[in-house]
């Protein structure tokens, strides 16, 4: 498992998560397994993990262990899946890593990396119909400069969106090789990997659909916890963490207070740590796809 993926502030959100070794928890992130084995350890013969993974490569990684369920399904239908084991009642914590695996990365011909000569694929869900190639050739102009700036932030996003509309006209963008090739010209000096970086997350954001995924898996994850139960959730970019933020504080993703009839707050959730919590700068040396995690823990309220 070590070497499909590296779990990033692993004991932090695993002690953060389990509040009964007894407990009923789910890992929505499965990938490696390395917290989902975590969680293992920790739990007596009574306890239970259910986790989900739309990766079949990540299936693979299934421990043996009767105390795991691990379901093929992206997160987002999370709450249907908890209902369906029987767990209506709720259960005691959801954890969520958001992060992309190292093994999704450093599998070339998966298409996640511009550090590789492959096909532009980024399909966390490989029997998904849309890829990245798809996005690159039959997006409008319009469209691809929107997602480069809402998922990618990317300074240029025109001038990229530009580029790549160019390139197209005069043959289809089928690899890594040829996107950064189309979009030579627009890169900054001596930041080009950092750049790249935000070009290629914007378009895995989107052939994943990543946030409308998150969306509906933090409602989702919500409605699964009984009371008391705790939701952990690590990310790895502003936007995501965002929503994450907003929706702990408010219900919804885009932070807006919302109140019942006599005034209360309805939100579901209420912080456990007011600011994240930061991997330790020796976690940073040691794996540094860790430097911009930043996790966030809230607990349900009662008969919410």
């Amino acid at each position: 498992m070590s070497e499909y993926h590296t779990s990033v502030l692993l004991d932090e959100s695993v002690s953060a998560l389990i509040g009964s070794a007894s407990g009923i928890y789910a890992d929505a992130t499965f990938g490696g397994g390395g917290h989902t084995s975590e969680i293992l350890r920790r739990l007596s013969p009574e306890g239970r993990v259910i986790a989900f993974d739309r990766d079949s490569d990540a299936i693979e990684n299934k421990p043996d262990d009767n105390r795991l369920t691990l379901i093929r399904s992206d997160f987002r239908w999370i709450h249907n899946h908890i209902i369906h084991q029987g767990y209506a009642g709720g259960i005691d914590g959801v954890l969520a890593d958001l992060g992309v695996s190292s093994h999704q990365f450093d599998t070339a011909e998966r298409g996640f990396s511009f550090r590789y000569e492959a096909p532009l694929d980024m399909r966390m869900n490989q029997e998904a119909a849309l890829n990245a190639a798809d996005v690159v050739n039959s997006y409008s102009q319009e469209d691809l400069e929107r997602i480069f700036r809402l998922y990618g932030e990317v300074d240029n996003s025109r001038r990229i969106a530009q580029l790549i509309c160019k390139a197209r006209e005069t043959a289809e963008i089928r690899t890594t090789s040829e996107l950064c090739k189309a979009i030579e010209n627009a890169l900054p000096k001596f930041a080009e990997h950092k750049f790249l970086a935000k070009v290629y997350q914007a378009l895995r954001i989107e052939v994943n659909q990543e946030m409308k995924s998150l969306e509906k898996f933090l409602s989702g994850a919500a409605k699964s916890l009984k009371p008391g139960g705790r939701l952990v959730v690590i990310t790895y970019h502003s936007l995501e963490d965002r929503m994450v933020k907003n929706f702990i504080k408010s219900g919804n993703i885009e932070g807006k207070m919302e109140k019942d009839f006599y005034g209360n707050a309805t939100a579901p959730l209420r912080a456990v740590n007011r600011k994240p919590i930061l991997p330790q700068e020796s976690e940073i040396a040691a794996n540094t796809r860790a430097r911009s995690a930043k996790l966030r823990i809230a607990e349900k309220g009662d008969g919410r």
